[in-house]
């Protein structure tokens, strides 16, 4: 009977894999998707203590499902509140409600009328506050708010971000003020990630605690203005992988029916 059970495991870990691909494929447009791949172990039965040569294996399991944080290609928008990380590193961005964080690599953020910086769930995007020359004048990451009047009463006109994440802000009246630098977080392992959906991440004991610097400092990237990250994942990658993962599903199926035809001989010649 352990047959069955062995090829049982396959079956699902076949099915396992088919859900990672498809997940892949149907993110394969999504902006900062980074893709994963079901990672599997061997299970080994309890064999004889006196001779290793009886041991007998149980199939397979899935030991893991791994995030490949591999740079997507840079895609140009024109749209100057568009950033991309041309490198390392994760935007981070604050529930306004429960003060919850979350990284991405979905750079695409929008101003509202309050002048408040926020991606598209609503989530304000975090800044180093700076002088209006753009010299970083804090150390801990608060929300991107740009004034809509300077102090000379002149409303914005328009807002811009630099390749080294400085925020500018444009008025009437022709003057430009620094009101904020980009603060990006890495983490001494990423993999340890928990991913929440919409592109999210957040920090978990495995991850550890986010470190945040500035672009271009500390092993991270610039940013590119006007552009966004694509999704990572390769289609045709995904389809060899989707192809093979059938096969695995078909073969364990097959050697299931086998394994019943041999049990139905034995129980006829029982009979």
């Amino acid at each position: 009977m352990s047959s069955f059970y062995t090829s049982l495991n396959g079956l699902r870990n076949s099915e396992t894999d088919l859900r990672v691909i498809a997940h892949n494929i149907a993110n394969a447009e999504t902006t900062g998707f980074k893709k994963s791949s079901a990672q599997f172990s061997d299970i080994v039965s309890r064999g004889s203590s006196s001779d290793p040569r009886l041991t007998i294996g149980l199939g397979a399991t899935v030991s893991s499902t791994s995030q490949n944080f591999s740079l997507g290609s840079v895609e140009q928008t024109g749209r100057s509140l568009d950033l991309a990380i041309n490198g390392d590193g994760f935007f981070s961005t604050r529930n306004t409600e429960n003060n919850d964080s979350f990284f991405t690599r979905n750079g695409s953020f929008e101003l509202d009328a309050d002048g408040n910086l926020s991606d598209r769930s609503g989530y304000s995007l975090q800044v180093f506050a700076t002088d209006v020359a753009g010299v970083v004048t804090g150390t801990t990451p608060i929300d991107a708010v740009v004034p809509t009047v300077n102090s000379a009463g002149a409303p914005l006109n328009n807002v811009t971000l630099s390749q080294t994440g400085v925020l500018e802000a444009a008025y009437a009246d022709g003057s430009n003020e620094a009101v904020g630098r980009v603060a990006l977080a890495s983490f001494p392992a990423r993999d340890g990630l928990r991913s929440i959906g919409e592109t999210n991440w957040t920090a978990t004991g495995q991850s550890g605690a986010a470190e945040y610097s500035t672009p271009g400092n500390n092993s991270l990237g610039n940013l590119l203005s006007g552009a966004l990250e694509r999704s990572n994942v390769d289609l045709a990658e995904e389809m060899v992988a989707l192809i093979t993962a059938q096969r695995n599903f078909q073969a364990n199926a097959r050697a299931i029916d086998t394994a019943t035809t041999i049990s139905q001989t034995v129980i006829n010649l029982q009979g």
